[in-house]
């Protein structure tokens, strides 16, 4: 096993090795580890107080911003408010100033008072309450050792935690599933409590003792949790449920939110009574030892069971599940089950769990009936997605703002507070939004961030070019403001209009610019002023061109903007009139190439091509940028140049798609070898960009279709793709069938409206 081991940040402490009731499906008693018999029934000060010192120790070493503690049992209060007061101050003291301490107490609610609650609400100790659903489906397992019901009095410490002084305690509610019971009554139960959470727990089960299925169907859980979900949904998902927040959060590209599902690391480790350290409580009901270590706190640290083979086993991700579930599409989602319900005598814990059929139908299950309302907006709407790019933008801006800290001085503040000015009219607010859409703005941005977060001393020069950005939306308003801003090397640059040569090389100032009719003034702080006219070219002024092709869009000719150097090939320099010329002319010429082989194409990308920006044959580190520019090496080849154009527009929209929602996951834990290109071995991410790039080249050149069609296959059999993912992957299959007369983007549009008209899976 390589890598480190992942730290702890969470221990289950077990305050009390018995219990007040005889639950007849509890691991602790009832399956195959019988270890409880030999511990001492209540935690000692001497393990207390050992244990806070190693859990402090750990989030020192580790630089753990906070930790979790879980008292357990058995039945943790049992142990007695005396010693849990000892407990929570031990744990206190120790983490004091080292890291955060979240408490919490899991609890079957018999013995909870106020007397607890007090002394909880002191420490800040949370609490989650066991009930499975009505009393009917609580008293099936949940009974007295003479038969009794436990039910009423799980229900008065409910209400209890439920009052006003305690509410803020409430951890939620934890059910243990029985497909005997009627889901709807359990869900309806509980729903009924108002808690903040309800945590649905599959009975611990494995290959050799395996669950019951008085039915007989492998997917009997599946449908029982599936009838819940349909409930939950029907009545507007009036209570958070962690499986299925977790599921549709994996879906989605997002984190698993609980240890019984997903790929995430285990980051949990368990202290006995007796100060034994062991792994995660649910193995006994593997085998008898299946959660021992061998270690304990008085000799052992918490570094040394990280590093324990078991430990280790469950933070491999998905190398640590078995080669079948490796292979399934779903393992993003489930991530081969809890460790615990895969084990079987003879293959160990090498193999899927013992729930996988119904682990599949659950989150297929889920995906088919939130599908179409999962479907990011940005990927159904191009206007959408152009709005999200800008919101985006917007959004690291203030990033920005945040992150200078004021060490941006009063350059910044002034500029920063002009922007605000800007914002407060329709004119300005139209000119801040072109300068910030332009695609160059985000590369400046994202530049700065980079260089904050490395510590680089010119970062906070390069944000101040700040100014320059909100000068140039000044000029753009046309509002009567001023707005001060820095020349460099003796030129001005005014993103999204040109550069003004104002000195001399090498010459640093401030001017003063100031938006007239048809350009702007500008005023140096020797006092010199002139003014230009915006789209005039004169010695000292070079503006940024825009240009049409004939009966084609408007787009700007960026060759000035310094954070253009963006893409695989460098950036031009400035084009001179005559090349500038022969430049239109040739994008000219490739557009209406584009408009009579793919109108529907062209059409798209009018709206959303903004800029385009001359290149030169080399090899250049391609950095992120905005939504809407193309940067072409010219050609003569009009056929070459219009490939290169929608090429470029192709790649640009994908990555806008993927600036603003996740596409896949798990990237690069796969690999494929392209049809198109078989001696590779690419990730999934390159996959998809081939197929999506030459779905769209196609529309010129029809050989770019050859093996996009198997590649389409290999995809949607794959487990990365997410929910968003997966409806790119069927808006491109629409393409690739030929369906020419509409685009993909309005193809996957008319999908997504049909299955809304649709009646949802069941």
């Amino acid at each position: 096993m390589t890598g480190p081991a992942v730290p702890f940040r969470e221990i289950v402490l077990k305050v009390h090795s018995r219990c007040d009731l005889a639950c007849d499906h509890c691991y602790v008693y009832e399956h195959a580890d019988q270890s409880w018999r030999t511990r001492p029934k209540t935690v000692s000060d001497r393990v207390i107080a050992k244990t806070a010192q190693r859990l402090a120790e750990h989030a020192k070493t580790h630089a753990l911003p906070s930790v979790s503690v879980i008292l357990h049992g058995g039945e943790p209060l049992l142990a007695g408010p005396a010693r849990l007061r000892r407990v929570c101050e031990e744990f206190g003291s120790a983490l004091s100033g080292v890291a955060g301490l979240d408490l919490r107490i899991h609890t079957n609610g018999l013995q909870l008072s106020p007397r607890y609650l007090d002394l909880f609400d002191e420490f800040g100790v949370r609490v989650g309450i066991s009930l499975d659903g009505d009393r009917a489906a609580n008293d099936r397992h949940r009974r007295f050792a003479d038969g009794r019901s436990s039910h009423p009095l799980v229900l008065k410490a409910v209400e209890l935690l439920r009052e006003e002084r305690y509410r803020h305690l409430d951890l939620g509610l934890l059910c243990t599933v029985d497909i005997e019971n009627d889901p709807h009554a359990v869900l309806d139960a509980l729903v009924a409590l108002d808690p903040p959470l309800i945590d649905f727990l599959l009975p611990h089960a494995t290959w050799d003792e395996p669950p019951p299925r008085p039915d007989g169907s492998p997917t009997a859980y599946a449908e029982w949790l599936l009838a819940v979900f349909d409930r939950w949904q029907e009545e507007g998902g009036p209570v958070p449920v962690r499986l299925f927040s977790s599921v549709l959060s994996t879906l989605s590209g997002g984190p698993s939110l609980t240890e019984s599902l997903g790929l995430a690391p285990t980051d949990l480790v368990v202290v006995e009574t007796d100060g034994q350290l062991e792994q995660v409580d649910s193995l006994k009901s593997a085998y008898e030892g299946a959660a021992a270590t061998g270690f304990d706190v008085f000799a052992h640290s918490f570094d040394d069971v990280a590093a324990h083979p078991g430990v280790r086993a469950r933070q491999l991700g998905l190398a640590g599940v078995s080669e079948t579930c490796r292979r399934c599409p779903v393992v993003r989602s489930c991530g081969g089950g809890l460790y615990t319900h895969r084990y079987s005598s003879a293959g160990d814990f090498d193999n899927p769990s013992v729930y996988c059929a119904d682990l599949e139908a659950l989150v297929r299950g889920i995906e088919a009936r939130t599908r179409t309302a999962a479907v990011p907006p940005a990927l159904t709407d191009r206007r959408e997605l152009a709005a999200e790019q800008h919101d985006l933008t917007r959004t690291l801006l203030a990033g920005l703002h945040d992150a200078l800290d004021g060490r941006g001085g009063a350059r910044w503040d002034e500029a920063w507070a002009l922007a605000g000015v800007l914002e407060s009219s329709e004119e300005g607010a139209a000119g801040l939004d072109h300068v910030l859409a332009h695609p160059y703005t985000r590369t400046w941005l994202l530049d700065v961030l980079e260089g904050l977060h490395a510590e680089r001393p010119e970062a906070v020069g390069m944000a101040l070019r700040l100014p320059s950005y909100v000068a140039a939306a000044v000029v753009r308003s046309g509002l009567d403001l001023e707005a001060t801003a820095d020349y460099r090397d003796g030129r001005l640059l005014l993103p999204t209009l040109g550069e003004l040569r104002l000195a001399g090389p090498g010459e640093t100032g401030r001017a003063r610019v100031r938006s007239v009719g048809g350009g702007f003034s500008i005023r140096r702080a020797d006092g010199g002023e002139r003014f230009v006219a915006r789209g005039a070219d004169s010695p000292d002024w070079l503006p940024v061109r825009h240009v049409a092709a004939e009966n084609g869009p408007g787009f700007a000719l960026d060759d000035l903007d310094p954070y253009r150097d963006c893409f695989e090939a460098p950036a031009a320099p400035r084009l001179g009139r005559a090349e500038a010329e022969a430049w239109i002319r040739a994008v000219g010429r490739a557009w209406e190439l584009l408009e009579r082989a793919a109108p529907q194409q062209a059409a798209e990308a009018a709206e959303s091509l903004t800029t385009l920006t001359p290149l030169v044959a080399g090899r250049n580190t391609g950095r992120p940028h905005g939504f809407g520019t193309v940067g072409l090496v010219m050609t003569e080849d009009s056929e070459d140049l219009a490939v290169a154009l929608l090429r470029g527009l192709r790649r640009t929209r994908l990555r806008a798609m993927l600036d603003v929602t996740d596409l896949y996951a798990l990237d690069g834990a796969w690999e494929y070898r392209p049809p198109w290109d078989r001696n590779a071995k690419v990730p999934f991410s390159r996959l998809l960009a081939g197929a999506y790039e030459r779905v769209g080249l196609s529309f010129l050149v029809p050989r770019f279709m050859d093996g996009v069609s198997e590649a389409l296959d290999m995809m949607e059999g794959a487990a990365e793709p997410t929910v968003g993912g997966k409806r790119l992957l069927r808006s491109l299959r629409d393409e690739a069938r030929g369906v020419h007369g509409t685009s993909g983007m309005n193809i996957l549009m008319n999908a997504v409206d049909q299955e809304l008209d649709q009646e949802p899976v069941r």
